[in-house]
């Protein structure tokens, strides 16, 4: 093509009524792909089906356009679909990846209207899924749909990674986890890889890492009349927490580079559940537990973070006299009866955050293109996490992040997107597209 303004203009704007069309069929499949195992396995090859009948047409696999379509498997009726546009200059690539087929669950109760069907209300889309990521589904895949329709001569070939599996991992190897583990996606390295599964228009450059802790107090149980007989673990898990996250904020304080990224919080340690095995009112449990998350900024290590922890409760066990208690008769130590209270921490699965290369190609003509079609670019960081970008990374891709559905309505009930946010979506990704031509 002449020049980066002719990509444009053949790609053109987002046609509202192709895009409705198969969104509403997306959504109409939601209730099927919704991800919780073992009660709710998601059958994303239901989503699939839709944008092969989008897409099929154009493809090789039919002799009737361009679209090189591959459909990948690893769990009976959870396929993956990679669709490429080829370009005429082997290497130079560009990929968007992250358009995830399930979605979390839903109670239809709780919501003002169907989430398992597209109502359209002026501008709002609504249902489970419009925003994340059924959305950008269909908008992808309109892309996909506009290059194998005009067929424009590119250089670079665009490949569309639409994946299974990315709302709960309890079942592995069924997403883009397995797609990267058989090389799948190896020639996407060459390039660019814009992960379009976050909100609000702008690039997200920033994802915090998640340690899920537990931390086990264990006491004395008495009657509540005889507190001076009991070691009281909920005073123990109390006040050790405290002395925890004061020693975390403490080794972990806001970074430096937070503020260059744009984080809406520094590292956080807190507490989110709480549990004990139950009694009566006036009985003081032999035990209780906290539960909470470390949200970590990818400046910090998480082992770094999880050898700390653990750490601290060893020095609060060895000096359990000195920790504060609550009132004449709290203590953590009987000596008659040669009783101590004790703290253990335990870690569930951890994550660590990412933080997108601020000088890569791709960062500067995603900002470049959002600027045009969205108006202005201010990008941003959050401690939620994606861990699949941060494998994406590791393994040597240059991850960038974006999304046109809203975070207002991110897992939430009445969940809706606007179909302007996603046809401003379309074009950044056609100034994306055209001004990696140049």
């Amino acid at each position: 093509m002449g020049s980066s303004s002719d990509v444009k203009e053949t790609l053109g704007d987002l046609e509202r009524e192709s895009f409705t069309a198969l969104l509403s069929k997306l959504i109409g499949e939601a209730r099927y792909v919704q991800n919780n195992p073992p009660d709710l396995i998601p059958q994303e090859d239901r989503i699939v089906k839709h944008v092969l009948d989008s897409l099929l047409p154009l493809s090789t696999s039919t002799g009737g356009g361009p679209l090189v379509v591959s459909h990948v498997s690893y769990h009976p009726n959870r396929g993956n679909l990679i669709v490429e546009y080829p370009g005429t200059v082997p290497g130079k690539i560009l990929s968007f990846v992250g358009m995830h087929m399930d979605v979390v669950t839903t109670n239809p109760s709780d919501w003002e209207f169907d989430p398992f069907s597209l109502s359209i209300d002026g501008d709002k889309l609504r249902g489970r899924g419009t925003t994340d990521c059924l959305g950008h589904v269909a908008l992808v895949a309109e892309l996909m749909k506009r290059l194998g329709e005009t067929k424009p001569k590119l250089k670079s070939t665009v490949v569309a990674v639409f994946i299974a599996s990315e709302e709960n991992s309890s079942i592995p190897g069924v997403g883009v986890d397995a797609l990267v583990k058989d090389g799948l996606l190896n020639k996407l390295k060459d390039g660019p890889l814009f992960w379009i599964d976050t909100a609000d228009k702008q690039p997200c450059i920033g994802t915090g890492g998640m340690i899920p802790w537990k931390l086990k107090a264990t006491g004395k149980l008495f009657h509540s009349g005889l507190a001076h007989k009991a070691i009281n673990p909920l005073e123990l898990a109390m006040e050790a927490l405290k002395e925890i996250q004061t020693r975390f904020y403490n080794d972990f304080p806001p970074h430096p580079k937070e503020q260059v990224y744009g984080f809406a919080t520094p590292s956080t340690m807190k507490p989110t559940q709480w549990s004990y095995p139950g009694g009566g009112i006036n009985q003081i449990p032999a035990e209780c537990m906290i539960s909470g998350d470390v949200r970590l900024t990818p400046f910090y290590n998480v082992t770094d973070v999880m050898k700390k922890l653990q750490e601290y409760v060893d020095d609060i066990n060895a000096n359990i006299e000195k920790l504060d208690s609550r009132g004449p008769v709290s203590k953590y130590v009987l000596p008659d009866e040669n009783l101590r209270g004790s703290l253990s921490i335990s870690f569930d699965e951890a994550t660590s955050g990412v933080a997108c290369d601020l000088n890569s190609r791709g960062y500067h003509v995603l900002c470049k293109a959002t600027e045009e079609a969205v108006g202005h670019v201010k990008p941003y960081s959050i401690t939620g996490s994606l861990p699949l970008i941060r494998e994406l990374q590791d393994e040597g891709f240059d991850v960038q992040t974006s999304g046109y559905g809203l975070m207002a309505t991110y897992h939430a009930k009445n969940e809706y997107c606007l179909f302007s946010d996603m046809s401003q979506g379309y074009r950044v990704f056609a100034s994306v597209i055209s001004q990696l031509e140049d």
